[in-house]
């Protein structure tokens, strides 16, 4: 066939390929729009799972009746407008393509409401042909309705699902989108019943609620906050306790700047963060926004937009890695139990969920210098013969020691109630973390191998090794480049002497060519101490005195990661005396 312009019409169906995949992306769609319009008012109706109606209803700024034909016009927009703004983009959509393109499969009417004017005008599009503007009666704002999707392209109708199904799938776009904007308030209904309303959230405890709805009751009240700066970069939201994980990463909400995305970089440094207290195979759950300079990310990555790129990812990378840390590390044992059995009676305690970055979960920096003044004095006391604190001390958080059950559990209790321990995954995560502390103090000790292992790599692994030699070096590798595709294993970590050094310095090299950077020996290292730690922890069916109980108990207090231990597993819970009040029916 010979060479010639496609027509209008199949070019918006061909652009509508990518944009319209289902009823969930003309939602997406409108509701970007509707953002970018400023809107703080949404609401959503939807008629037999979309393919029959979509209507989306904003109070945001609204279209003139000169550019109403032009919003329906492709790469029409009055979001950019020259290439500096495309490579800063600040706003959710920014082609001018996605009116055009769902024009192109459904029938399209587009009413609007500037602001300032007394007048509204509608137009209408079908098959990518615009009428003329004419008055409607219509509040400042905008409303975009959709019927018939893909009436004009059976083959897509065909592989829509069921109605169940796809209003699933707009339901679940439009509680992410309303993670990202607690701004806004949200109404949805389906065939005219009221699926999900979400008013307006504009402080942290309110904004925790709309979490709760979304993700359930049980996230937000075992999820801890974060808000921190540093060096340009804002991180904010919620992270899952690590007691709280999930079988897949089903919720894990990423946003940066506010557009939904999902991003290999930020899982895996949130996954990083994790590591030490999480079982394998489970999942961290949380709610994140990133924000940043619009010209450090390149949202214009991917087709739909799902997908961004980082300019400087490893930074990016680095600096999340060591928020969520530094905030999962702070789930020390304290105020409150990260295993409750009071989850889900009743509504969860938004006000004592979420905690600055700087203060420890559970107690503040405050608390745990008490704790530890409370420990030395008990200290004092145990070597002076006395066994039983003081009548005048303070009670701790995790209260003093009354028995040990079955040689496995530490009763105690404190000013709430009855405090349970699981001794040997308490004493196995207090050993660790003293462990990896004097491995990170005493740096990597390095240890030369009596014969060098010589490993043949790819020239551009050989390149990348000889570059990053200095970072190898800080890592315990010392590794000479022999040839073109040779490399000359001359040291390795003294911790890991018995491992494959081979292997291990082909993970490293395929860390450092993806992502720049390697935590492989780190990651080895610590699961050693890890098993060191297992094995040299007490077990169970030991017999402890009250003094070794409540010395336990102090080092919980002031030990990092000590709500679980080194496998995930939580290590202590709480029964308050309402709940044994209520379990053995007291008060009524």
């Amino acid at each position: 066939m010979p060479i010639r312009l496609l027509p209008n019409h199949l070019v918006n169906q061909i652009a509508a390929g990518e944009v319209v995949e289902r009823p969930a992306s003309v939602v997406k769609e409108l509701l970007e729009n509707s953002l970018d319009a400023g809107a703080s008012s949404i609401t959503i109706d939807i008629v037999n799972g979309g393919a029959k109606l979509i209507r989306v209803r904003d109070n945001g700024s609204g279209i003139a009746k000169e550019e109403l034909a032009l919003a329906l016009s492709r790469h029409a927009t009055s979001k950019i407008s020259t290439l500096e703004d495309l490579e800063a983009v600040v706003s959710l959509g920014f082609r001018g393509e996605a009116l055009p393109s769902i024009a192109s499969v459904a029938n399209l009417s587009l009413t609007s409401r500037a602001a300032g004017f007394d007048t509204a005008w509608q137009v209408h599009a079908e098959a990518s042909e615009t009428s003329e503007p004419k008055p409607a009666a219509h509040p400042e704002g905008s409303t975009v309705e959709v019927q018939d999707l893909f009436y004009n392209t059976p083959a897509r109708r065909k592989f829509m699902r069921t109605e169940r199904t796809e209003f699933t799938h707009i339901d679940k776009w439009i509680r992410r989108l309303a993670l990202s904007r607690f701004d806004v308030a949200f109404t949805l209904t389906h065939n005219r019943r009221t699926v999900l309303q979400l008013p307006a959230a504009h402080d942290v405890e309110s904004q925790l609620k709309r979490v709760a709805v979304i993700c359930g009751d049980s996230f937000a009240s075992q999820s801890l906050f974060v808000d921190h700066v540093a060096d340009g970069l804002a991180l904010r939201g919620w992270v899952g306790l690590p007691t709280f994980n999930r079988s897949q990463p089903d919720l894990q909400y990423w946003f940066i700047n506010g557009r939904a995305v999902t991003d290999k970089t930020l899982s895996h440094a949130v996954r990083h963060a994790y590591r030490d207290v999480l079982f394998h195979g489970r999942f961290p759950a949380y709610v994140l926004n990133l924000s940043m300079d619009p010209a450090g990310v390149d949202a214009n990555a991917h087709p739909a937009k799902h997908e961004v790129r980082f300019r400087d990812s490893r930074r990016v990378h680095g600096i999340v890695a060591q928020v969520v840390e530094v905030v999962v590390a702070e789930t020390r044992a304290g105020l409150q139990s990260p295993v409750s059995s009071s989850l889900g009676v009743g509504n969860p305690s938004y006000v004592q969920s979420y905690m600055p970055i700087n203060e420890p979960r559970g107690m503040s920096r405050a608390a745990v210098a008490e704790s530890l003044r409370v420990y030395q004095d008990f200290q004092q006391s145990v070597s002076s013969g006395q066994s039983t604190p003081r009548e005048d001390a303070p009670v701790p958080p995790m209260g003093y020691a009354l028995a040990q059950l079955l040689g496995i559990y530490i009763l105690a209790e404190n000013a709430d109630g009855l405090i349970v321990v699981d001794m040997h995954a308490a004493h196995e995560r207090i050993t660790y973390e003293r462990l990896k502390k004097a491995f990170d103090d005493g740096n990597i000790v390095r240890q030369p191998l009596l014969v060098p292992v010589s490993v043949a790599v790819a020239e551009n692994e050989a390149a990348i090794a000889q570059e990053c030699a200095e970072v190898l070096h800080k890592v315990g590798l010392v590794v000479d480049r022999s040839g073109p595709g040779s490399l000359v294993i001359r040291e390795v970590p003294a911790l890991l002497n018995r491992s494959d050094a081979e292997s291990l310095l082909r993970d490293v090299l395929s860390d450092l060519q993806e992502a720049g950077s390697s935590e492989r020996v780190a990651a080895e290292c610590n699961e050693l101490l890890s098993t060191m730690a297992c094995h040299t922890s007490v077990r169970a069916n030991r017999s402890l005195t009250t003094a070794e109980m409540n010395a336990l108990l102090r080092e919980m207090e002031v030990t990092e990661r000590a709500d679980q231990c080194n496998h995930g597993r939580p290590t202590w819970t709480a029964i308050s005396l309402v709940e044994l009040d209520r379990l053995f029916l007291r008060g009524r």
